[in-house]
Formats: structure tokens, sequence, C-alpha cells
């Protein structure tokens, strides 16, 4: 099912579209996995459960939303997103890789 297929674009706009679901990825692979650190953190300190909790669940539903969404516009979309959420986590491990250090 492809409610925008990239066969109709011309090919800067499939460009661009590429563009936008990898800085998409990207950005969303950052908040995911700043969100992993925060609530591994909350787990391990023992305070706000709760808060853990929801930030995994909101992190689970946000990340496969976002995935579910880009497959349904073809696979060059997911894999561009995909590649993104890759790349994002590993800015955040290395902003915690200095924080450490």
């Amino acid at each position: 099912m492809n409610f925008w297929p990239f066969d109709t674009l011309p090919a800067a706009g499939t460009v661009i579209s590429l563009v936008a679901y990898f800085a998409g990825g990207v950005a969303l692979g950052v908040a995911y996995f700043a969100a992993l650190w925060q609530s591994a953190r909350l787990f391990a300190s023992g305070g706000h459960t709760a808060v853990a909790v929801a930030l995994t669940i909101g992190r689970f539903i946000l990340l496969g939303g976002a995935l579910a969404l880009a497959s349904l516009h073809g696979a060059p979309p997911l894999l561009a997103m995909a590649l993104g959420v890759l790349i994002g986590r590993a800015l955040v491990m290395r902003r915690l890789k200095e924080a450490a250090a």
C-alpha cells in the first residue's frame, strides 16, 4: 500500500524526500536513545519507576509509529529513516562516551 508512490515524483523530489526521511530518522534516533538512557538511569537509581515505564512505552510507540508510517510510503523511505535512527544512536553514544570521560 503506497500512499505516496515514489515513481511519480521527479528525481529531485525523490532525493529531497529521502533526505527528509533520513533527517527525521536521525532526530528520532537521538530522541529514542536519549530517552533510553534516561529510563535506564531512572531504573538504576530506584526512583520514579512510573516515569521510567512511561518513557519506555512512549519511545516504543514513537519509534514504531514513525517507522510504520514510513513503511507505508515504500521501502526507500523506511530504509532512509532506519539508517537515520542508527546514525542518531551513534551520535547519542558518542555524546555519552565523551561525558563519561
